[in-house]
């Protein structure tokens, strides 16, 4: 018998160690690394951040010199052709190759072109008329350097150039918001578990302080002190603290799957999570939280970034039917001759300069019109970033208000669960005593879960106004060190 007992007592605490092996600890830092890996949202906003940074590269690598092979092996035509000054039709028969090398170069600053090439070529011709024919074969190279350069007019190679720069600022500011918000939400159904955890171990309390009660009056009803009614309210206090015990049990697995969905864990990985709620007041500056959060806040580099882009749509808007001018120079020597090696025996300059005018005389308004939008879209940005100040400013405050009132609000709970725990246990005294009935202890019972649970949430509240307010004004008052994300300060560290 002492064998069996002693088997089943080894059974229990086997399957109570694999029961807790089991079971997934997971603490803040590790559930935020998890989301970030995992996050739908984020990925999204990451593989945008690349995209952009390629556009870049992209960009820049267009403003390299670019080098050019066209190569045509083989050429023929044969074709029949009147001549007009000799009245007579004559053949044509043509035989050839040719190749072109051209090294181009994009001139930042002035969004000219500068260019070098050199066409070589092959060819074999035979012409026949009816009282003449001639023939031709040899080779014939044109070496030039050539530069052309817009006028009166933006600068579009640099406008370009800014405009991607912009655009990956901002998919990396997107990035970094989107980190923020995520880092908020994980906090907040992170504490929401604590919470549901805190509200089941006042539960359990509860439960066990109602079955010593159901206990207390069972004892009294069996030796004839209390009625059988008190031990019937007992027994209701006692069920209906069981069913309170299960609901809250619910509610935390309920707030687990919700947690494990929003992290990006499997569903049916069990876990418990692991937390210091250990209160400490901190000291919390409104103006240096305002002052940080208008100089560094994401949201509004972003707003600054939709100007600038507006402002480049009105630059590229003000070209529309624009007077403007393209002056083209180059310098070349051109050479022929059957022989290769002597093809530049008779070399032939070729200097070429050319300028050209768009004069647009009557556009029905259209210009305007286009410039007067862009204009109308440039004072909307401007709207939308003084806009972003006031409810950074609205926001800070709101928080820092709440901060103060919840430091009073944790004071006043710690208080009153003091309170509570006296004045529970002088009634449960005065309940064994036979001095009050099971509905009033009841009610003390009921008080003290009450006010305990009233100082977990006063404390998560302040836990997680305090990361909004890091996330609001970019600032971490907890460790009075500036929060920016991890991947805004590789982008400025790049800049």
């Amino acid at each position: 018998m002492k064998i069996v007992k002693l088997s089943f007592v080894l059974a229990v605490i086997l399957s109570t160690s694999l029961l807790s092996f089991s079971q997934k600890l997971v603490t803040l830092e590790q559930a935020m690394d998890i989301a970030l890996d995992n996050s739908p949202e984020i990925r999204k906003s990451r593989l945008n951040m690349e995209k952009n940074k390629e556009y870049l590269n992209a960009q820049l690598a267009s403003l390299k010199s670019r080098f050019l092979l066209d190569v045509t092996p083989f050429i023929f035509s044969r074709e029949e052709r009147y001549d007009e000054f000799f009245s007579e039709w004559y053949t044509t028969e043509n035989k050839g190759a040719n190749a072109s090398l051209i090294i181009s170069q994009p001139i930042k600053f002035s969004d000219g072109s500068l260019s070098l090439r050199n066409d070589f070529g092959y060819q074999d011709n035979f012409s026949e008329g009816n009282n003449s024919s001639s023939y031709y074969k040899g080779f014939n190279n044109y070496l030039y350097l050539a530069y052309n350069q817009p006028l009166f007019t933006y600068n579009k190679t640099k406008l370009d150039l800014e405009r991607n720069q912009l655009n990956l600022e901002n998919a990396t500011l997107a990035y970094s918001i989107e980190m923020l918000n995520l880092e908020f939400q994980v906090n907040q159904a992170f504490y929401s578990i604590y919470q549901k955890q805190m509200a089941l171990e006042i539960a359990e309390e509860e439960f066990e302080n109602q079955k010593i009660s159901r206990e207390i009056i069972q004892s009294k009803v069996e030796g004839g002190l209390s009625a059988m009614e008190e031990l019937y309210q007992a027994e209701l206090n006692f069920a209906t603290s069981k069913s309170n015990l299960d609901n809250k049990k619910v509610d935390l697995e309920n707030a687990k799957d919700q947690f494990k969905q929003l992290i990006g864990l499997s569903l049916y990985e069990d876990i418990q999570i692991s937390t210091d709620i250990e209160y400490k007041p901190v000291n919390v500056s409104l103006d240096k939280a305002i002052n940080n959060g208008l100089s560094q806040r994401l949201e509004l580099s972003q707003r600054q970034i939709e100007l600038n882009t507006a402002k480049f749509n009105l630059i590229e808007t003000s070209a529309t039917n624009e007077f403007r001018g393209d002056v083209e120079l180059s310098l070349g020597i051109m050479g022929n001759n059957e022989k290769f090696g002597n093809i530049y025996e008779k070399p032939t300059k070729s200097p070429q300069v050319g300028i050209t005018f768009s004069i647009p005389i009557f556009d029905w308004g259209e210009r305007k019109a286009r410039i007067r939008a862009a204009e109308v879209d440039v004072e909307s940005k401007e709207i939308d970033i003084q806009t972003q100040k006031n409810d950074i400013i609205i926001n800070i405050r709101k928080i820092f208000r709440n901060l103060n009132n919840l430091i009073l609000q944790i004071e006043i709970a710690k208080q009153n669960e003091k309170n509570a725990q006296l004045t529970y246990e002088i009634n449960l005294e005065r309940y064994r005593n036979g001095d009050l009935t099971s509905m009033d202890l009841e009610l003390f019972q009921n008080q003290l879960s009450e006010k305990k649970m009233n100082l977990a949430n006063a404390l998560i509240n302040y836990k997680l106004e305090l990361i909004n307010m890091k996330i609001q004004s970019l600032w971490d008052f907890e460790n009075n060190t500036s929060f920016v994300p991890k991947e805004l300060q590789n982008n400025i560290r790049q800049k």
